[in-house]
């Protein structure tokens, strides 16, 4: 399967209208494509178009829509009913985490396309092999992992079941690199991919040295933020390990290693926070307290941020060794 270089030849469906469902339906749009959103749950209609045109305008912002953004949504149907799937040749599931509500939506997506059509999830812990054997053509699925917001961020990760052929990897790699990712390629099934496995080790561990009582949350925070997140967006950690030289890491690996954190439950506080329907800035009550200004302000700061740090990893293109 080869990837034109024109995207409007190339109709994709996502199906899951939420905050990351209409975060990649902007991305496929900027990238050319025409889209069918579909609304798993008639709920999931309200808001999405609203969320999907101001998504669009932090675009045009950012300087990555060549087109007004009337001519975007005019590529753009929304909808409830799955049959508007049939002349999409990819489709992303982008739905809850549940192997039983995404099998259901894997029937529909099947009996509404054609067998030669690409099904995707944007499963961020599922094995992509156990949601493959859900689905009518195994060897035409696979994992595509987005992050959000999807169309400021490079970031793409695509992963092969034991059933995925080879050429369909190819294919949606080849989509990837005219969607502007960088993607991340995973020939072997592996739970929760690379960029989780790494991110749930430091969320364990933070959560570990903050119920242990040696630091309280904001200053893990801001070590965090202020050391690795300094220089994160120019290199990835190998490339780090050999910017510092190297010397100390394997003495410090043998010293630090035994005392990490090794804890196979759900933390504590994280428990506490779910009992109480915590949703951070969503509803106020999180990790930390929020109003509704200070939320708002959150989310407009974190708008801005992405359009710079979009256009700021742009000026330091990767140094191919």
């Amino acid at each position: 399967m080869k990837v034109k270089n024109n995207s409007s030849t190339i109709e994709i469906g996502v199906v899951g209208l939420g905050l990351m469902g209409t975060s990649i339906i902007v991305s496929l749009l900027v990238s050319g494509h025409a889209v069918v959103g579909i609304a798993p749950l008639p709920s999931d209609m309200d808001g999405a178009l609203t969320r999907i045109q101001n998504q669009l305008n932090h675009a045009a912002a950012a300087g990555l829509l060549k087109e007004d953004v009337s001519n975007y949504l005019e590529r753009l149907h929304l909808t409830e009913n799955y049959e508007k799937l049939m002349p999409c040749r990819l489709v992303q599931e982008c739905v809850t985490e549940v192997i039983a509500i995404k099998t259901e939506v894997y029937k529909k997506i099947t009996q509404n396309t054609k067998s030669t059509t690409v099904i995707a999830t944007n499963t961020s812990a599922i094995p992509i092999s156990s949601l493959q054997e859900n689905v009518s053509h195994p060897s035409r699925f696979i994992g595509i992992h987005w992050a959000e917001p999807a169309y400021m961020t490079r970031f793409l990760e695509v992963t092969k079941g034991e059933g995925t052929d080879e050429e369909i990897a190819k294919w949606v790699l080849a989509l990837a690199h005219a969607w502007n990712k960088e993607p991340t390629y995973l020939k072997k099934d592996l739970r929760g991919f690379v960029t989780n496995r790494m991110l749930y080790a430091v969320y364990r561990e933070m959560f570990a040295i903050l119920e242990n009582g040696e630091a309280s949350m904001d200053d893990i925070d801001k070590a965090f933020r202020y050391d690795p997140g300094s220089w994160m967006t120019y290199m990835g950690l190998f490339k780090r390990m050999d910017q510092m030289g190297l010397t100390d890491y394997k003495e410090i690996f043998e010293n630090l290693f035994p005392h990490l954190d090794n804890s196979q439950t759900v933390p504590p506080t994280m428990q506490s926070i779910v009992k109480e329907q915590g949703k951070g800035v969503n509803n106020g009550k999180g990790l930390y307290c929020y109003t509704k200004e200070e939320a708002a302000k959150w989310e407009e700061a974190f708008k801005n941020f992405n359009h710079e740090i979009f256009q700021l990893a742009a000026q330091y293109p990767e140094i191919n060794t």
